[in-house]
Order: structure tokens, then C-alpha cells, then sequence
């Protein structure tokens, strides 16, 4: 203990350093913040790119393209065709799309490969009379799998690779997934014998920025990717890339075109243009360099904690999306008598209000089941601090406040 404490002196020497910064700032600065005159605490967001936490902050090249384009009328459809070429050039796909974010890409993409070009299907929807309207769920469903149920399509559900096959027939309009690993490569394999399009759904699967053209390599006809998580553009927005002729029809059936079924799924020039900066900022930044910042905050948190007798932590990087150094924190919750719900609880009532990752999920419709439907084993409750949507300071603030929640259990333990 007498090592964690050593550890820990440089980090406390900064906690104190912050706290008097803090107090002679407060003297001075009498703003009003635009979400607490409405009565909305801020928070410090620590865990992650949530869409109900407001996703990620955007890049300053973003907010500055963003202002540029509000100041200027343009033609929608010229846009996105002209963006289209743009992102085509940067993914290696043949084209692609801006749109109300992964979700909305999907919805755009279902359309698309239902009704196509054609102005008669396109207006029927989501009627799919005489049309093919069945979607393979390809690992089961999902609980954003709305976006391709408003469209009017069917969802058949394959759980295997093995479901794959059997499950498609003249009626299959597309195949959705989620899968990165090596069964995509091989659901690829059949899905091109039986000539039905593959959407990949990797909505918070950037960073690494060379997903953005790994799939257009392997072949994927079209995926996905949201513009409020890791890529930091605008939270409502995404980027749907892939086939030429696909994203044809998912624009076609997409705003601005009045009668299509994806028509409210509206994003605007400021949107279309920050998003396309975001995606051409992340070509010139450097990885790892922001993993070694991104890890140094979670380590600073780290040796805090520490601190308090029977607490030990562990930092690693996510392999199923939002890969960024994530910090865990154990303890013996009855030894200590406190749960982390109670911890998570104390959190989130301070001041300032701070967010942590745990395995609730207070934006999930209850009745959702995702993947087989079977009983899955949840994995362990505890506290995780993810570290890219900390800003510069507050993970100082962070590890005092865990470390002041846990030491007080402690005491009273």
C-alpha cells in the first residue's frame, strides 16, 4: 500500500493543483450555460459514446465546417452525389452517403434493396406487396433492428453461419449483420452465390480508421458507420458506403425525395459537410498517439483508487467496438458494503454529475432480447471509466470523486 501511495503523489500533487485552479476560475466566470438555465446538468462522460449521453464531442474542424455551411444555401441532391465521389475517393468503396446515423443508414440501405430505383416501389412503401422484403438477421436480431422493420421488410433470423444458407430464397431482399471477424469473409462467400447484398452494421467500429476501407476491400456490398461515437463528427449523423448502384437506391429513397419512406430520417448540409470533415480529419491523425493520451487519463485514475486498501483496477482495450483504454475497478462489494449500483448512484448525484460504464442501460426498451434470444450469463457489474470521452482535467476530478465514494465505505465498513 505504502507503493500505491508513492504511485499515487504525482496525481494528488495534481488534484490539489486543480482544485485551487478551480476556485480562482469560479470567482471570475458568471456565464450562463445554455443547459443549466433549462434546468439540465452537464455531466462529465465516462462512459463512452452513448447516443442517450449525447454521443462523443465533435472535432473543432467539425464545429468550424459545420458554422461555414449553415451560412450558405445549396441543392441537396447535388450534395450528396458530390459528397458520394468524395467518400468514394476516401473508403476505396464505389460510393456512399451522409445519413441520420447508423440507424438511418440502415433504414436507407433496407429500402434501397427493396424498392430500388424504381418510383412505384419507392411510393408503396412500406407496402411490400409482390416485392422481395425479406431481410436476413444474420446472428439473430438486434435492438436497432426497427430501422429495418419500418420499411416494411420481414425479418428471418440466423443465428449460425450455418442458418446462413437455408435462409435465403427468392423473397431475400438483403442480409444484415454485425460480424467483423473471420465469418464475415465467409457469409460473404454466400451471400455473393446467391447474389443478395450484405449490410455490415459496425456503427461504433472507427477508430481504427482503416475499418473505413477494410470493407470495401473484403467485398462487403454495403456497412456502416455512426458519426456521434468514435468518429466525433455530428451525433446525428452516419456514413452508409459500398456498391454504386445500392447507394443509388438508398438515396432514392432517402430525404430529400418526397414520398420516400426514409424521408424524415433528414440530415442537413451542416450535417452532410461536418460529417465528410470528420472523416477526412481522422485521415491525419495519429492513433496511436491519442491511445497513449487516452491511457495515461485512465492510469492517472488508476493510481488514485488505488489508494484505497482492497480496491484493484485493470485497463485494457475493447475488441467489439469501442476500443479505446477503458479502466476496470473492483472491489469486494460486501466487505466494503457498497454495490456498485450504489457507487454508480453517488456518482451521478455529485456535483459535477459523473457518468461511468456499468452493465445498466437506462436507454434499452426492457423487452428487447438481442443475438439468439437464449439466456446469456451477464458478465460481471462493475465499474468501467472509458477514457476518449473524458476531456482534459476531469479525469483528476473522476478519480478524486471514486476515490473519496470508496474510502468513505471503507471507513464506515
Amino acid at each position: 500500500m505504502f507503493m500505491r501511495w508513492m504511485a499515487a503523489t504525482p496525481v494528488l500533487g495534481a488534484v490539489a493543483w486543480q482544485e485551487l485552479s478551480r476556485k480562482l476560475s469560479a470567482s471570475t466566470q458568471r456565464s450562463v450555460n445554455v443547459y443549466e438555465r433549462l434546468g439540465v446538468r452537464p455531466l462529465i462522460n465516462a462512459r463512452g459514446t452513448w447516443t442517450y449521453l449525447s454521443g462523443s464531442l465533435m472535432m473543432p474542424e467539425v464545429r468550424a465546417a459545420m458554422d461555414a455551411a449553415s451560412r450558405q444555401f445549396v441543392d441537396m441532391i447535388e450534395l450528396q452525389a458530390a459528397v458520394g465521389k468524395r467518400l468514394a475517393t476516401l473508403s476505396g468503396a464505389e460510393s456512399g452517403m451522409i445519413t441520420s446515423g447508423s440507424a438511418g443508414a440502415m433504414a436507407a440501405a433496407t429500402a434501397g434493396c427493396i424498392a430500388g430505383t424504381d418510383p412505384a416501389k419507392i411510393w408503396a412503401l412500406p407496402d411490400t406487396t409482390g416485392l422481395k422484403h425479406e431481410v436476413v438477421m444474420l446472428g439473430g436480431r438486434s435492438a436497432f433492428d426497427s430501422a429495418i422493420r419500418l420499411t416494411g421488410s420481414k425479418l428471418v433470423l440466423a443465428h449460425r453461419l450455418d442458418d446462413l444458407a437455408g435462409a435465403l430464397n427468392e423473397q431475400t431482399a438483403m442480409v444484415y449483420t454485425t460480424w467483423r471477424d473471420d465469418k464475415l469473409s465467409k457469409a460473404l462467400e454466400i451471400t455473393r452465390r446467391a447474389n443478395v447484398p450484405l449490410l455490415l452494421d459496425d456503427a461504433a467500429g472507427i477508430p481504427p480508421f482503416s475499418n473505413l476501407s477494410r470493407y470495401s476491400g473484403l467485398g462487403v456490398d454495403l456497412y456502416c458507420f455512426s458519426g456521434g461515437k468514435g468518429m466525433r463528427g455530428p451525433q446525428c449523423a452516419g456514413v452508409l458506403l459500398g456498391k454504386k448502384h445500392l447507394i443509388d437506391a438508398a438515396l432514392k429513397n432517402y430525404n430529400p425525395y418526397e414520398g420516400a419512406v426514409c424521408r424524415p430520417m433528414k440530415v442537413g448540409k451542416e450535417e452532410i459537410i461536418g460529417m465528410l470533415t470528420a472523416i477526412e480529419t481522422w485521415q491525419k491523425l495519429d492513433l496511436s498517439a491519442l491511445n497513449r493520451e487516452w491511457k495515461l487519463r485512465v492510469e492517472r485514475i488508476a493510481k488514485l483508487v488505488e489508494t484505497v486498501p482492497g480496491v484493484s483496477t485493470k485497463i485494457y482495450i475493447p475488441e467489439d467496438g469501442n476500443s479505446y483504454p477503458t479502466l476496470q475497478v473492483d472491489w469486494d462489494q460486501q466487505k466494503l458494503g457498497l454495490t456498485v449500483e450504489q457507487c454508480d448512484e453517488k456518482l451521478r448525484a455529485g456535483n459535477p454529475r459523473i457518468e461511468v460504464l456499468t452493465n445498466s442501460n437506462p436507454s434499452l426498451v426492457p423487452a428487447v432480447v438481442e443475438g439468439s434470444g437464449g439466456k446469456h450469463e451477464p458478465p460481471k457489474n462493475r465499474i468501467e471509466i472509458v477514457s476518449m470521452t473524458l476531456q482534459e482535467g476531469e479525469d483528476l476530478i473522476v478519480g478524486r470523486r471514486l476515490r473519496a465514494i470508496l474510502s468513505g465505505a471503507r471507513a464506515n465498513s
